[in-house]
């Protein structure tokens, strides 16, 4: 256009501008600033505005921001550009002041504040968020939900993820593509995955991302069979997989164990697919190969990777050394990972475990006295519960909850019940130097525990119990909630770090390997 000599009017600014910001062009983008400039239009709002947006699009929020304050008369576009901008930096508490300085607002508005605290993983002020938009009256749109979706996944707010899909009934907000692949992701993620299923069924268009999540919703939810199926058909309606798919079929694998199809399944992504592993795929398979007890063979798939193992695959391979005894290579891949990461915590607790397990009390002994030495503090454990709309956070020993004494009453209740039927605690992961006595009240304080007497305390009879934990649950309480199950008559879903837990009649879908 500018080289067969038209004039660019401010639409056409307007529109250049919004591709530059898209594609993140920020060279062209000031290019095409200086033209607007020595074109005199730099008073036309809407350029002004675009001018915002481009830059905020484009990360650089200093420009942006001079823009901004120099604008005479502002719209509502230019102030969620920036603020939107500064969410996706990261900076979600200046986004929000600057929201809350809005002389109006949209619901693009609210939608780019809900999507920073989601980027942030801020995800309870995104829900908070969700509600102010509520009673302020501004209808939401299948961009919002996706957002609030999203945040109802992290948190495992199945009620609320419920609720928001009515919300969206009510309201006539089009269930389009991506809010579709947002609630397969949100009820596999809720341990729910009938629902899910139920979601990838009513679908009348289905994308690579869709078939993914189901995969990995059906692989992390101990479907693994039925997950690899799912794959199949992906392929039979011509939808080309990519890394992503393969580690939910790899997962699949990994938990249903089935060493070989995922072997196989390794071999094909490379050969037939052209899809290079990453170190997410060499995970999968450590941790496939681990499980199955092929320790050796594990660590050599380490030790032949192209890139640096990293220490969550050397942490994978360390617990299947944990599970099964062998604590020769253990030791060996623990002093690799402590090199890597001279204070993760879960080195020092699953060679701690293997030496107990191997009777080596002497050398559990000196380790857990290094730890005190260095100072190595565990990342304490927190639980995640949604009861009756609300969403509880629990952590180990807390006594912040309005029904605290009640909590603790009930604990004290379920223990008495366990210990009845020959449960006794197991404290091999406390590491703190205090009589037996004392370690057996740190177990029972743990997160989720608390949640669970909560949970008990607060709902009807054949209630499903859904926890989110932050780390990998210990021994002790994987082994209590099974009894708990069964006793107390609840299926359980505990999502902790590592996978998902559903126990059911005193026994879990893990297989007690995790």
């Amino acid at each position: 256009m500018v080289r067969a000599g038209a004039a660019p009017t401010p639409v056409t600014y307007v529109s250049v501008l919004s591709a530059c910001g898209k594609g993140r062009d920020l060279l062209l983008g000031v290019q095409v600033h200086k033209r607007v400039v020595e074109s005199g239009v730099l008073s036309d709002l809407k350029v002004d505005s675009a001018l915002v947006g481009m830059y905020a699009e484009c990360a650089d929020i200093d420009s942006a921001w001079r823009l901004f304050e120099e604008m005479e008369v502002r719209n509502v576009v230019c102030w969620t550009s920036l603020v939107s901008g500064l969410a996706r930096l990261g900076q979600v508490d200046r986004a929000r002041e600057l929201f809350d300085g809005m002389p109006e607002r949209d619901a693009v508005s609210w939608t780019a504040m809900i999507d920073g605290y989601v980027h942030a993983a801020r995800f309870r002020e995104a829900l908070e968020m969700f509600r102010e938009m509520q009673y302020n009256n501004v209808m939401a749109d299948e961009f919002t939900m996706v957002s609030v979706i999203t945040a109802c996944a992290q948190l495992g707010a199945l009620e609320i993820g419920e609720w928001v899909r009515a919300y969206m009934s009510r309201q006539g907000i089009r269930m389009d593509l991506f809010v579709g692949n947002a609630l397969i992701d949100m009820y596999s993620k809720c341990g729910s995955v009938e629902r899910a299923l139920d979601v990838f069924n009513g679908m009348h268009s289905r994308d690579k991302f869709t078939w993914t999540a189901i995969i990995l919703g059906l692989a992390v939810n101990c479907h693994g069979e039925e997950a690899i199926d799912m794959f199949h058909r992906m392929i039979r309606v011509s939808e080309v997989p990519d890394e992503v798919t393969f580690i939910g079929v790899l997962t699949a694998c990994t938990h249903a164990g089935l060493v070989d199809k995922g072997k196989e399944f390794f071999h094909s992504m490379t050969e037939t697919y052209k899809i290079a592993p990453n170190v997410e795929h060499y995970g999968c398979i450590v941790d496939l190969l681990g499980r199955a007890g092929k320790i050796m063979e594990a660590l050599e798939t380490i030790d032949q990777m192209p890139m640096t193992p990293n220490s969550t695959i050397l942490g994978t391979l360390l617990a299947a050394c944990r599970v099964h005894g062998n604590s020769e290579i253990g030791e060996s891949v623990a002093e690799r990972l402590l090199a890597l990461d001279p204070e993760n915590s879960t080195a020092y607790i699953l060679l701690s475990n293997m030496y107990a397990k191997a009777n080596r009390w002497e050398d559990v002994r000196q380790l857990r006295q290094a730890i005190m030495e260095k100072g190595i503090k565990k990342e304490p454990g927190c639980s995640l519960i949604q009861m009756n709309g609300m969403i509880r956070e629990f952590v180990a020993g807390d006594r912040s909850h309005p029904m605290s004494n009640e909590i603790y009453s009930k604990l004290e209740n379920i223990i008495a019940d366990l210990r009845n039927v020959g449960y006794f605690p197991d404290v091999t992961e406390v590491f703190i130097e205090v009589a037996e006595e004392e370690k057996q009240k740190v177990i029972y304080w743990h997160s989720e525990k608390l949640a669970i007497a909560f949970a008990l305390l607060s709902s009807e009879p054949n209630t499903v119990i859904r926890i989110v934990k932050n780390l990998r649950m210990c021994l002790d309480c994987h082994n209590a909630i099974k009894l708990i199950s069964r006793l107390y008559g609840r299926e359980i879903v505990v999502r902790d770090r590592t996978r998902f837990h559903h126990f059911r009649h005193g026994l879990c879908s893990c297989k007690d390997s995790w």
